[in-house]
């Protein structure tokens, strides 16, 4: 960017006093252009795609999505710059660090906050954006390997961010690079391998029956012999699906028998 440019700026929290807090040392510095404030994730991914801010103060902690899921989702797209907002979160700042991250922990003064922004508007200037996006995506993988399984999948569609409840799929599918999630009579596409949706999703609810099928054990109905030693799996809606060979016996496990 120009040193001449405007720095679009972007606030992100869920607590009021906290945006307000920010807003007004913002104020205070004349290369600054306040773009927006969200009060929650998902108003964060909206603005993110349609303000193009430069530099995004994002809290960590917000209730429904955390501050990791907003850069989750935005993932693959050039990213601004980022300095977290956080409280006392040992692995947030712990993460941060490692990956060179600029971060605000609350409660902060002035003096931290002018410190952090300047920081982070030198590093602005200097950086490109894929420097940005590969440090972007560095702290994401350690994120995703930290948390358990996962209990809701962030879905995008049609300018919509939404998220369901793992436990809610009946079944899932691959289609090349993606994968087809079917949740009742509705399907959503998510951009993500099988094998890497597979090795996030609890094998105490999920199953990989083929290389291009997982199955919710819960919606399992039967299993009808077919030829070869192979088996037809038939789900609670009537979805029938083929078993390979290779999974009768981890499906055997989980049931508690052989067959």
């Amino acid at each position: 960017m120009k040193t001449t440019d405007k720095i679009r700026a972007l606030v992100v929290d869920d607590e009021p006093l906290a945006r307000r807090k920010i807003r007004k040392l913002l104020s205070a510095d004349a290369d600054i252009e306040m773009v927006g404030e969200c009060a929650n994730g998902r108003d964060a991914i909206a603005a993110i795609e349609t303000q193009r801010p430069a530099i995004v103060f994002l809290d960590v902690q917000m209730p429904e999505i955390s501050g990791f899921e907003v850069l989750e989702s935005l993932a693959g797209e050039a990213l601004p710059l980022i300095i977290f907002v956080t409280a006392h979160d040992q692995y947030a700042l712990r993460a941060l660090e490692v990956h060179a991250f600029d971060y605000l922990l609350k409660p902060f003064d002035k003096t931290r906050f002018d410190k952090t922004l300047q920081q982070a508007k030198a590093r602005l200037r200097a950086e490109d954006h894929s420097a940005v996006n590969t440090r972007t995506l560095a702290l994401l993988e350690e994120w995703r390997a930290s948390t358990h399984y996962l209990e809701r999948l962030m879905i995008k569609s049609g300018g919509r961010v939404f998220f369901i409840k793992a436990e809610e799929i009946d079944w899932i599918e691959a289609e090349g690079k993606y994968v087809r999630l079917h949740v009742g009579k509705q399907t959503h596409l998510l951009r993500e391998a099988i094998s890497n949706l597979e090795s996030r999703l609890d094998p105490k609810i999920f199953l990989r029956i083929h290389r291009s099928h997982i199955v919710n054990l819960e919606r399992i109905q039967e299993l009808e012999a077919w030829f070869h030693n192979q088996y037809r799996v038939i789900l609670r809606d009537g979805t029938t699906l083929m078993m390979s060979r290779s999974c009768r016996k981890h499906l055997g496990e989980f049931f508690g028998s052989e067959w």
